[in-house]
């Protein structure tokens, strides 16, 4: 209880000055009386032999145990029996007709330019022979996507129509979209076993949360004018969610759609770990055998998917649908219209989709039926797949030629010999340079010091101590004693060395991160044309999974801590950029003139109005880039990423379930700690700057 008057802040101090005092003792105890640095042996709760002897179970009681027989197992078979099929009929499709048809599809929703890079896009994965295998993981999306929907858009549509179905959902929600995309794995593996099912299982619980969020808030944004008048005419409820409040909020779901399916491609590729197979599989084994030109080719593939699923799930959440050519009306941009030859090129086009309009439509008119002129592109298009499909079935083009082969392999692998003998490490008058030593660096200078600080000079003690202070600064007693438990929790599970050395490898990421991702966002608000560069970069980062990134670290610095906190670098650059550019942008515009009617110089502006009125937004991104590194973890575990991240591999790796969970459960622990510290900075600084 605050006393009345006394500052919020003057009330914490004695207890903060306890703490300190506290913190000072434990200090002197760990260095001159009792060395602290261990956590207790005798503490650990063991959980990993009660997991691992319930695996056990589930393996023995699996075809006897009616939790088994009557819910998992018919669960798991009506999943594999989509996947399967799906995936049959993907690979049963002649490669032309599912080209052909993603191009009508795209031309009809979007426009000419949208549906040639989708083609491209498909036509990638057969160039550098992926195609199976990235039709098994299109199947996996697919499926995934679709149980994901089917769960989300009720449970979105309830949560819209009533409020205590929303808090009740939303510290689900919320917990579900804080933790790393891995630990999602780790229960459905007990359940499911290793395959396909639990990588399913796993991607829907993870892409659930868009879907439900962006539903609900698409029906409560439907004006209450419209839903009023509806009822006024004497509408049912029921009636007036599927005539009114669906069709207006359709746009909202369609993105929570284009959410759902980003989320499920990057936890599809993770679920290579248990077997998912496809694009995930081929990265996950080209990686582990430094075979890097494959890895790239599978890389490449996933972000070409990525980007097809993207621009259609898009396409279709946009209202106007009227299938133009280019929705600016021009092909090529504004810019180009100057040229010559592009000018006659547009103009070509432009004659093509008129005799391609004229032939529709003399189509449409040689039918009296209404349902044949109002859908003629439709059938149009049903006819010439359908006559594909004939023809490719006949003449066997199931499998894509073989001679057609873009081949990035060779070259990426003498790419990969040039760069291990001329950047790995080079000589420069007296100075080394290259990535060797730059990867030294990182490791003597920076790495193992806060390793030698986190694990031997603060001690266990000291850290839980610290944070427990930290979440009683930013914001009181319940985050307070809510971090000191949690974190004490981690040292209980056993995992407390390797956690720190995975707190050791976010440090220096986030560093390096903000080191990069702050002045190029200061930059950028300060210069279109820095944004206008930056834009399409920090899309195509944000674009690409979490798996890709490792790709370009492993060919610079080989395996090992590095390339992971390099890929993690990579992955969380965009958040901090954006966030640091648009609080820049939105600092008060009265307060920015004012300080440029006093005769404040850019330096003064930038560093005493505008960074200060855009602090909030900045840890909002600072936020971001370290949850991103967190979920990075994992990922940086597969090439030689020591901590946490590479005992949950190796737990997954080599079948034990047991430790998988321990180092899973101690990453969200880390996660949730920093997080809600971070969160709770953050509310804070904004209430200081509001003052």
């Amino acid at each position: 209880m605050r006393i009345k008057g006394v500052p919020r802040q003057q009330g914490k101090r004695p207890y903060l000055i306890a703490g300190l005092v506290l913190l000072l003792i434990l200090l002197l105890i760990h260095r001159y009386v009792y060395n602290l640095n261990l956590f207790p042996a005798t503490w650990d709760v063991h959980l990993r032999e009660p997991l691992d002897a319930f695996k056990q179970w589930s393996i023995r009681n699996r075809t006897t145990h009616p939790l088994f027989l009557y819910f998992f197992e018919p669960l798991s078979n009506g999943i594999d029996f989509a996947l399967r099929r799906v995936e049959t009929w993907l690979l049963w499709l002649p490669w032309p007709v599912l080209a052909t048809a993603v191009f009508l599809l795209a031309q009809k929703i979007a426009n000419l330019r949208i549906a040639l890079l989708t083609t491209f896009c498909l036509l990638f994965m057969g160039l550098v022979r992926l195609w199976t295998e990235s039709m098994q993981t299109l199947a996996l999306v697919a499926v995934s996507v679709g149980l994901a929907l089917l769960l989300g858009i009720p449970l979105g549509i309830w949560a819209a129509r009533n409020k205590r179905v929303e808090r009740s959902l939303r510290p689900f929600l919320d917990a579900m979209q804080t933790m790393p995309a891995f630990v999602y794995l780790l229960p459905v593996v007990l359940f499911f076993g290793i395959a396909r099912v639990p990588s399913v299982v796993a991607t829907v619980i993870y892409a659930l949360p868009p879907a439900i969020r962006l539903t609900t808030l698409g029906i409560r944004e439907v004006p209450q004018e419209i839903v009023e008048a509806a009822r006024a005419f004497g509408s049912t409820p029921r009636q007036i969610l599927f005539k009114v409040q669906l069709p207006l909020a359709l746009p909202t779901i369609m993105a929570g759609v284009n959410q759902t399916i980003m989320m499920s491609l990057g936890i599809v590729v993770i679920a290579a770990l248990i077997g998912a197979g496809g694009l995930g599989k081929v990265v996950l084994d080209s990686l582990r055998g430094l075979r890097v030109g494959l890895a790239l080719e599978a890389g490449l593939a996933i972000v070409f998917l990525a980007v097809l699923l993207d621009r259609l799930s898009e396409a279709f959440s946009a209202r106007n649908r009227t299938g133009a050519v280019v929705a600016n009306g021009r092909f090529f941009p504004k810019n180009w219209q100057t040229n010559q030859f592009i000018t006659r090129l547009e103009a070509a086009l432009d004659k093509l989709y008129t005799i391609s309009g004229k032939a529709l439509a003399r189509l449409a008119g040689l039918s009296r039926s209404a349902f044949v002129q109002q859908h003629a592109y439709l059938l149009a298009s049903l006819l010439l797949v359908g006559g594909l499909l004939w023809l490719g079935r006949t003449l066997a083009w199931t499998e894509f030629p073989q001679a057609w082969r873009l081949n990035l392999q060779e070259p990426v692998d003498t790419a990969v010999l040039w760069v291990r003998d001329n950047l790995f490490e080079r000589q420069v008058g007296p100075l080394l340079l290259g990535t060797r030593p730059l990867s030294n660096f990182i490791i003597i200078r920076l790495l193992d010091p806060l390793d030698r600080l986190l694990q031997e000079q603060l001690s266990w003690p000291v850290i839980v101590l610290l944070a427990g202070l930290l979440g009683y600064w930013v914001s009181g007693w319940r985050l307070a004693l809510g971090g000191t438990a949690v974190l004490f929790a981690v040292g209980l599970l056993g995992m407390w060395e390797l956690a720190m050395v995975t707190l050791s490898q976010v440090i220096v990421a986030v560093f390096f991160s903000l080191l990069i991702a702050i002045p190029l966002g200061i930059w950028a608000a300060r210069n279109d044309v820095v944004t206008a560069v930056l834009r399409p970069v920090l899309d195509f980062l944000q674009t690409i999974p979490a798996f890709v990134y490792l790709v370009p670290v492993v060919m610079l610095f080989n395996v090992g801590r590095v390339p992971g906190i390099m890929a993690s670098v990579l992955y969380a650059l965009p958040p901090a950029i954006r966030l640091t550019n648009l609080g820049i942008r939105q600092a008060n515009p009265e307060a920015v003139e004012a300080a440029q009617a006093f005769g404040s110089t850019r330096r003064q502006l930038l560093f005493k109005v505008q960074l200060p009125l855009a602090l909030p937004s900045i840890m909002a991104g600072i936020n971001q880039t370290v949850m991103m590194v967190l979920a990075m973890v994992v990922v940086a575990g597969m090439v030689g990423g020591a901590g946490l991240g590479l005992e949950a591999v190796n737990g997954l790796a080599r079948n034990q379930l047991g430790q998988g969970i321990e180092a899973g459960l101690a990453i969200v622990i880390l996660a949730v700690v920093i997080d809600r510290l971070l969160l709770a900075g953050a509310a804070r600084t904004s209430v200081n700057g509001n003052r």
